[in-house]
């Protein structure tokens, strides 16, 4: 007697319990029904919710990719990857050397530089200069796939709203990121960026949406209106340090007073206190993580910075005895092993962390992850006890990514061409 055929819904909930994407890609390689049932949108979209993509390594900011190494689990892929992948950017209209990256997310990386038709008014030996210019060009790639949308300018009424930016040096008081998926609905090709300037007076933002291939302006308020209730800031108004959890970007204060938040999904700006332990303390590292349950975290490195010598305070944010608002509560402290380490940002429950010294340790220094939930510590890759990047972005490659884009072109030459004379 012939077995009766596993329905396709039975097989869906049966690979949505696979582990990995490889195992996926495994049992959808049996046969042509399996492979359906892999391939369909709401599958994929349902599979990835669970089963986050894991880390393949860090792209620097100097666009140097360093792969996840054994004993890692992902470093088959991430190797793969890095074979794979143009990582120098070289598909990009030269020269190459001039996109600096701002974002990665999704597979995909945002980078910008300065127009051509600033070249002539910018000090080429000063480094500084690109920290004066408010208005780059801007471009968003797949270096797996060789792909890249140049992004159109700045609206003629976006760009006049806004007032001469503020500057230090080696301070930018501008940036651009891309932002997670809207929905679980969204086209898998789709992507949006944030414009941000913070003026004298008020903050301004734009988003560009790659569905519609235009910018539009999402928020321009006041400063005053913004701090209405808070402690006021010391000093310049700045926000700096862009962080991610939860679909909301977070920025703290150079002193730490307050925080400045951006919740994707309403796509509105607000401001928060910090908790009383981080006030006031130019040399407190603030990493925003996820607690769970859809609970922000925040982790406080309190101790010697001098030596980078540090215990971790973690805080997550929870409702007040009254149920009116949300305060920080301390959860506990964190102690790394070893004696020199370096944050550098954080992706859902982990921070990212360059150990530089383990003193006794047989592990070598290098790229770690910290699951501030169960204080696992992970080796992803090496790097140079001395090696220290201002940003070190996690990269999770999770194709397709700008394949279906009609205005997206490849490394060729032909495809630079097409891209600049639609660019104007």
């Amino acid at each position: 007697m012939e077995s009766l055929p596993i329905p396709d819904e039975l097989v869906a909930e049966i690979f949505h319990r696979l582990p990995s994407p490889d195992d996926l890609a495994r049992a959808s390689a049996a046969c042509a029904s399996f492979r359906r049932v892999a391939a369909d949108r709401a599958f994929v979209r349902r599979y990835r919710k669970l089963h986050p993509p894991p880390l393949l390594g860090f792209l620097d900011g100097d666009k140097g990719f360093r792969p996840a190494a054994p004993p890692h689990p992902s470093a088959p892929a991430a190797s793969a990857a890095a074979l794979a992948a143009d990582f120098s950017f070289s598909f990009l209209p030269g020269p190459a050397a001039d996109w600096e990256v701002q974002d990665v997310r999704d597979g995909r990386v945002l980078l910008d530089r300065h127009r051509r038709s600033d070249w002539s008014v910018l000090d080429v030996f000063d480094d500084r200069s690109r920290y004066k210019a408010v208005f780059l060009e801007m471009v968003v790639c797949d270096p797996l796939h060789r792909r890249y949308l140049l992004l159109p300018a700045i609206p003629d009424d976006l760009a006049n709203s806004v007032e001469t930016q503020l500057w230090k040096t080696w301070t930018r008081y501008w940036e651009t990121f891309l932002l997670p998926s809207e929905d679980d609905e969204e086209e898998e090709t789709a992507f949006r960026v944030i414009w941000m300037v913070q003026c004298a007076t008020k903050l301004v933002a734009a988003l560009f949406s790659s569905s519609t291939g235009q910018w539009r302006a999402v928020s321009s308020q006041s400063w005053s209106n913004l701090f209405t209730g808070l402690i006021p800031p010391t000093g310049n108004i700045l926000f700096d340090r862009r962080q991610c959890a939860y679909g909301c970007f977070y920025w703290v204060t150079d002193c730490k007073e307050n925080m400045l938040i951006l919740d994707t999904r309403r796509m509105e700006f607000s401001v928060s206190a910090t908790p009383d332990e981080a006030r006031g303390d130019e040399d407190m590292g603030i990493v925003m993580v996820e607690a769970g349950e859809g609970r922000p975290g925040m982790v406080l490195r309190v101790g010697d910075i001098g030596h980078m010598t540090a215990d971790l305070s973690y805080y997550t944010l929870r409702q007040d005895n009254g149920g009116s608002s949300r305060k920080w509560h301390k959860e506990k402290t964190l102690v790394l092993p070893g004696s020199e380490f370096v944050i550098r940002g954080s992706m859902r429950c982990y921070l990212l962390l360059i150990l530089r010294w383990l003193g006794t340790s047989s592990v070598e220094p290098g790229y770690f992850t910290l699951n501030v939930k169960t204080l696992q510590l992970e080796r992803v890759s090496a790097c140079s006890p001395y090696y220290i990047r201002l940003h070190a972005y996690p990269y999770f490659n999770f194709p397709p990514s700008l394949l279906s884009t009609p205005a997206v072109s490849s490394g060729t030459q032909e495809g630079t061409e097409k891209a600049m004379r639609e660019q104007g």
